[in-house]
This record gives C-alpha cells, structure tokens and sequence, in this order.
C-alpha cells in the first residue's frame, strides 16, 4: 500500500542540479518541491530549474532577513502571483516564474 500524503525529506550536499536530478528520480515523474530560504530560491532561478516557488511571510522579526531578488537580473523575470493563503500566524504567497521570451 502506497504512502498517501507522506513527504520524504533529503538533504543533499552535491549542488541543485544534484539534488533536483535526485529529487525527480525519486518521485516516479510527480511533483517535486523543494525547501530552503532566499538563497536557495535565488540559485534555483539563477540556473534556470524552477517554475514556481512560494513565499512564506510570517509577522515576526527573526534578524535582518534576506532580500530575495538581489543580484538576479528583474527585467529577465516575469512573477505572477497565483496563490496567496493565510491565518494568524502566516502568509503563503504562490509565484509562478517565467522568462520573457526573444521578439522574432
């Protein structure tokens, strides 16, 4: 009997291409998500691998955080927000992630 709703977490050190190739291959062609912070977001975009990514807004101060696009080029992104959930406690905001394509 397959395991309805269970989620398998790996932690991978041999780079994102690594993990994403390890992370399909383990998922039998479903869905894959992957979890991390600005950082790994950003790196995910930088090569190109991801389609949509979620943002999760909570109201309290944990430092200085993180800006999540710095250092990516905007005019090479298009975000649409596509989801945005919430309660009390946080904010789930989904972006889809597309690159404008070349005129001609």
């Amino acid at each position: 009997m397959a395991d309805e709703g269970r989620n398998d977490i790996f932690f991978i050190t041999g780079g994102i291409a690594s993990a994403l190739e390890q992370a399909k291959a383990a998922a039998g062609g479903k869905d894959v998500r992957v979890s991390g912070g600005a950082e790994t977001i950003r790196q995910f975009i930088t090569a190109g691998l991801i389609n949509e990514f979620s943002l999760y807004v909570a109201p309290v101060l944990l430092g200085t955080g993180v800006r999540l696009m710095d250092g990516l080029n905007p005019a090479g992104l298009e975000l649409e927000q596509v989801g945005v959930s919430n309660s009390p406690f946080v904010t789930h905001i989904k972006y889809r992630l597309s690159r404008p394509q070349p005129d001609g």
